[in-house]
């Protein structure tokens, strides 16, 4: 019983913090993603990420991998608003350096970036779905120690869709999913190749 009152107490501190933050934001501006995302605007985003691996192409001991990534993000929209309709958005540019701790099969580290283009849908008021891909390389020491890589040195491949909501007329709610793809592209003897889905949540700072 005790220990369940401790929970209620957390619970109820912990809606309360997040009550008082939001309470912060200009929930009652009329604006959306077409008004706030134009050509010439800023991202400063910040993501954590939960990596997954999976067995999509039968590399099976992928499954075994599970990690925790810091994907800080800087983006800048290049286009105009293209097509019409549900399709309707512009295209943006961004620099995502990345940090990640994996905890399974053993505890291990990984740095490194990416460059990421993705394409912003307008027509959905403040939500603001997407799709983003790109590639880069990473450094990991859970090679060789892993039987699917036998070096340190990376590439990454990642694409997949994903949502910002306006909470303000500059702040967002972000997240998203990624089919995530590490290999060595065949520079050293092993090259099986992890792959995973990274689940990511954060927030995103739009300016000016």
């Amino acid at each position: 019983m005790r220990v369940l009152k401790k929970k209620h107490q957390m619970a109820w501190v912990t809606g309360l913090i997040v009550s008082s933050l939001l309470s912060g934001f200009a929930w009652c501006d009329d604006f959306d993603a077409r008004t706030r995302v134009t050509k010439g605007t800023l991202e400063y985003g910040l993501l954590g990420g939960y990596w997954k691996g999976n067995d999509l192409f039968q590399n099976a001991p992928s499954t075994n991998r599970d990690a925790i990534y810091v994907l800080p993000q800087l983006g800048l929209v290049l286009t105009d608003e293209l097509g019409s309709g549900a399709v309707a958005g512009n295209v943006e540019v961004l620099i995502e350096p990345m940090a990640a701790h994996y905890y399974e099969p053993f505890s291990a580290s990984a740095f490194g970036g990416s460059v990421m283009l993705k394409y912003n849908f307008l027509s959905f008021g403040r939500w603001m779905p997407f799709w983003d891909g790109g590639a880069g390389m990473l450094w990991t020491d859970l090679a060789p120690r892993i039987p699917e890589q036998s070096t340190q040195f990376n590439f990454i491949l990642q694409t997949g869709p994903g949502v910002s909501y306006f909470v303000s007329e500059h702040w967002a709610i972000t997240g998203g999913i990624r089919f995530h793809h590490i290999s060595n592209a065949n520079i050293g003897d092993r090259n099986t190749g992890l792959n995973a889905w990274l689940f990511t949540l954060g927030v995103s700072f739009f300016s000016p």
